[in-house]
C-alpha cells in the first residue's frame, strides 16, 4: 500500500534534514509523525522514525547528564495570558516595543545583535497581564539555533518592519524564514491548514519608526499582508501609539475575560479567566477545575445578550467581560 504522504510531510522532512540541533530534530520528527497517514502502507516508515526519534531523544538525555545542568535559553516559561514573540532584522525596533512597554531589561541599541537570548516582559492591558519577547535577530544567512522553538511555543508572531528602512526586503527575509520552518501558512501548504496538519502560528505586523518612515513603506507592508497579516504602526517618538499598542496585543491574541462569581458571594473582579473568543461555560469550567467540568448542573451569566443573572446552558457562548456563576452537582 502507497505511503500517500502529504507536502507538510514532506516539509518536515526538510526541516529534519538541514536542522543544525538535536532539539530541532526532535521537533521535525515529531511534526513527521503526527501528520503522517494512518494506515498499513506508513508502518514500517512510523517504526523507522520512532526508532530515530528515541535515538535522538536518548542522545539528548546523555548530552544534558554529561555537561551537567543544561538550560535552555529559547525556552521562555509562559506568563500572563498570552505569550507574543517578536520577529525582525537586526536593529528593527523590537528591543524598543519590549522597553516601551513593559519593566524588562532589554538593551536598546544602535547596533546590531545587541539581543543574544529572549528577553521577556510583562505588559499591562486593563486587568490583564500580557508576555512580549525580544528576541535575538534574523538576516537572509542566519538565525540562531534554537530560536524557532521559541516560535513554535508561543501564541502570537509579531513581525517587526523597520519603517525607515527597505520593507520589502524584509518582509521577503521574515517571511521566507517563518514559511520555512513552518510557522506560517503560504499559498504552498493551504490544503494542509485545512486538513488541521499545519502547525500555524497567528501573526501581525508591527511596523516601527513611523515617524521617519520612508515615503509609501507602510502601504508596501499593508499591501504585501492582502488581509493576511494586520497591520499597525509604531514609534516611540509618538505616546498615543505606545499606549494604544497593549489593547492591539490583546485583540490580536483573540482572547476574552470572565470574572468568576462564587454561589452567593461577589465575582473576583481583579483576576480574570482567559479564554479564547468562542469559549463557551463547560470551557470556562475546564479551565477552573477540570475533573469537576463534567459535573456542571447550571450556570448564570451576568453580561453580553444576557439578562443579570440568567441562567445558560453549558453551551452557552462568553463574552469578554461577562461575569459567571457555576453550579457543580
Amino acid at each position: 500500500m502507497p505511503a500517500n504522504l502529504t507536502p507538510v510531510y514532506f516539509k518536515a522532512e526538510e526541516r529534519y534534514k538541514s536542522a543544525a540541533t538535536t532539539e530541532e530534530k526532535i521537533l521535525a520528527l515529531e511534526e513527521m509523525l503526527a501528520v503522517m497517514p494512518k494506515h498499513k502502507g506508513t508502518d514500517g516508515l512510523k517504526a523507522d522514525l520512532r526508532r530515530k526519534l528515541s535515538a535522538l531523544k536518548e542522545q539528548q538525555l546523555t548530552a544534558k547528564k554529561s555537561s551537567g545542568k543544561h538550560t535552555d535559553i529559547f525556552h521562555v516559561v509562559r506568563g500572563g495570558a498570552g505569550q507574543i514573540a517578536l520577529i525582525g532584522l537586526p536593529n528593527t525596533g523590537k528591543s524598543s516595543i519590549v522597553a516601551a512597554l513593559t519593566n524588562a531589561k532589554v538593551n536598546v541599541a544602535d547596533f546590531p545583535f545587541a539581543t543574544a537570548a529572549p528577553v521577556p516582559g510583562m505588559a499591562k492591558f486593563e486587568d490583564v497581564q500580557i508576555q512580549i519577547i525580544d528576541m535575538p535577530p534574523i538576516t537572509a544567512d542566519y538565525s540562531a539555533p534554537g530560536q524557532v522553538g521559541t516560535y513554535r511555543n508561543c501564541d502570537l508572531i509579531g513581525i517587526v518592519i523597520d519603517l525607515s528602512a527597505d520593507a520589502e526586503e524584509q518582509m521577503l527575509i521574515l517571511l521566507d524564514y517563518l514559511e520555512s520552518k513552518s510557522l506560517l501558512i503560504n499559498e504552498k501548504t493551504q490544503t494542509a491548514e485545512a486538513a488541521g496538519n499545519q502547525k500555524d502560528k497567528k501573526a501581525f505586523y508591527i511596523c516601527t519608526k513611523s515617524d521617519i518612515e520612508v515615503e509609501g513603506a507602510f502601504e508596501k507592508v499593508q499591501n504585501n499582508a492582502e488581509g493576511r497579516f494586520d497591520c499597525i504602526k509604531f514609534s516611540t517618538q509618538q505616546p498615543q501609539l505606545i499606549a494604544s499598542l497593549p489593547k492591539i496585543f490583546f485583540e490580536q491574541l483573540g482572547i476574552i475575560r470572565i470574572y468568576a462569581k462564587p454561589p452567593g458571594k461577589k465575582p473576583d473582579m481583579n483576576d480574570p479567566f482567559t479564554l479564547p473568543i468562542g469559549s463557551n461555560v463547560h470551557d470556562l469550567a475546564t479551565v477552573i477545575h477540570r475533573e469537576l467540568a463534567d459535573k456542571l448542573k447550571t450556570a448564570k451569566v451576568w453580561g453580553t445578550g444576557v439578562y443579570d443573572g440568567q441562567n445558560v446552558q453549558k453551551t452557552h457562548v462568553l463574552h469578554d467581560k461577562d461575569v459567571v456563576e457555576l453550579h457543580f452537582a
